[in-house]
C-alpha cells in the first residue's frame, strides 16, 4: 500500500465545514479538489445544495460539480468512474486528489466497487413511488425486509432513494441487492479479483463534525433559514418551469427540494415546508453519521476547534501521506 499514490477523503455530515477545511488544506497541500455530493453534480440546483459560491469556485475548482442537467439521472457506478478518472489525471501531474463530500455511499463505491446491477426502470420507479405516497415509505422497507433482510438492515425506512433503488433491482431482475453482490463477489474471486476491485490509492480518511450533536442541528435549521432568504424558493420555481422535471426524479428528491416543491404544489404551508425540510436534513446528517461509525481507519475533528488545519497535516504526515 506504501507504493500506492495518495489521496485524502474528507468526509462529514451535512452542514460541518467540510469545504471550508479542505480548501484550507488545498492552500497548503499540492491537492486538488473533487466533489463528493450526489446534488451538486446538477446545474441550476446551487441554493438549495450549499454550493460553493462560483467566485470561491474559481479560485478553488472542484470537479464533479455541475456536470449534469436535472432531468439526468446520476449513480454511484457513475460518480465512481468519473472520480476514478479524475483521480488518475491529478495523480499523473504530481498533485493529490482531496475528495469532499457528504454522500458516503459514492466514497463506498469508490474504495470497495459496485456489483453489475439492473440499470434504472423509470416505469418501476414511478409504480414505487405511487406505492410510497400510497401506503407510506414504511410499508416499503417492510417489502424489501420481506426479500432482503441485509440490505434493509442497512438502509434507513427515511432513506427513499436508496430504498427504492433495492425494490427496484428486485422487481427489475428477481434478484436482491445482496444476491447481486454476492454473485459478482463470487465471479470476482474466481477471475483473480481482476478489475473493478478496490481503491489503487493509499487513502487518508479524514471526517469533521461539531461533536456536540445539538450544534450541528443548530446549523442545519440556520442554513436552511440562509437558503430560503437567498431565494430557494425562487430556485424551485424556474426548476418546475421546465416540463422535463418532475417530483419522481433523483434532483428533485434532494432535500430540501421535494420539501419546497411540495409546497408549491400547495401540499404544504411555508411553516411546515421549513420544518419538515429542517428534519429532513437532520435525518439525512444522521444517515451520514451511521456511515461513519462503522468506517475504518477514520481520523476524526471537531468542527468547532480552531487547529482543524494543523491537527490534519500532522496526521497526514503521521500516516505518510505526505512524504
Amino acid at each position: 500500500m506504501t507504493q500506492l499514490p495518495p489521496a485524502i477523503f474528507l468526509m462529514g455530515p451535512t452542514a460541518a465545514g467540510k469545504t471550508d477545511l479542505a480548501i484550507e488544506l488545498s492552500k497548503v497541500l499540492p491537492c486538488e479538489l473533487i466533489s463528493v455530493d450526489s446534488a451538486l453534480v446538477y446545474r441550476g440546483m446551487d441554493i438549495g445544495t450549499a454550493k460553493p459560491s462560483r467566485e470561491l469556485l474559481a479560485q478553488y475548482p472542484h470537479r464533479l460539480i455541475d456536470i449534469l442537467d436535472p432531468a439526468e439521472s446520476y449513480s454511484a457506478a457513475d460518480f465512481r468512474t468519473d472520480a476514478l478518472a479524475a483521480m488518475a489525471d491529478i495523480t499523473a501531474r504530481g498533485k493529490i486528489p482531496l475528495l469532499v463530500g457528504g454522500t458516503m455511499l459514492y466514497y463506498k463505491a469508490l474504495l470497495e466497487g459496485l456489483a453489475d446491477m439492473p440499470p434504472a426502470d423509470l416505469q418501476v420507479r414511478a409504480e414505487l413511488e405511487e406505492e410510497a405516497q400510497r401506503l407510506g415509505w414504511q410499508a416499503l422497507h417492510d417489502q424489501l425486509a420481506a426479500v432482503d433482510p441485509e440490505s434493509a438492515a442497512r438502509i434507513h425506512p427515511n432513506d427513499p432513494q436508496r430504498l427504492t433503488r433495492a425494490l427496484e433491482v428486485y422487481r427489475v431482475s428477481g434478484l436482491t441487492m445482496t444476491a447481486h453482490r454476492q454473485r459478482q463477489l463470487a465471479q470476482s474471486t474466481e477471475a483473480g479479483a481482476s478489475g473493478g476491485g478496490q481503491l489503487p490509492y493509499t487513502v487518508a480518511n479524514l471526517a469533521i463534525a461539531p461533536a456536540n450533536r445539538q450544534v450541528l442541528h443548530q446549523r442545519i435549521a440556520q442554513r436552511f433559514t440562509q437558503m430560503l432568504e437567498q431565494g430557494f424558493i425562487d430556485e424551485v420555481v424556474a426548476l418546475r418551469s421546465r416540463s422535463d422535471l418532475h417530483a419522481g426524479l433523483p434532483s428533485i428528491r434532494a432535500v430540501g427540494y421535494r420539501q419546497v416543491w411540495d409546497y408549491l404544489d400547495g401540499k404544504l404551508t411555508s411553516a411546515e415546508m421549513q420544518e419538515r425540510g429542517i428534519i429532513a436534513t437532520r435525518q439525512l446528517a444522521k444517515r451520514q453519521f451511521t456511515w461513519l461509525r462503522s468506517w475504518a481507519d477514520l481520523q476524526w475533528l471537531d468542527s468547532l476547534d480552531c487547529d482543524n488545519l494543523p491537527r490534519a497535516l500532522k496526521y497526514l504526515g503521521t500516516i505518510s501521506i505526505l512524504s
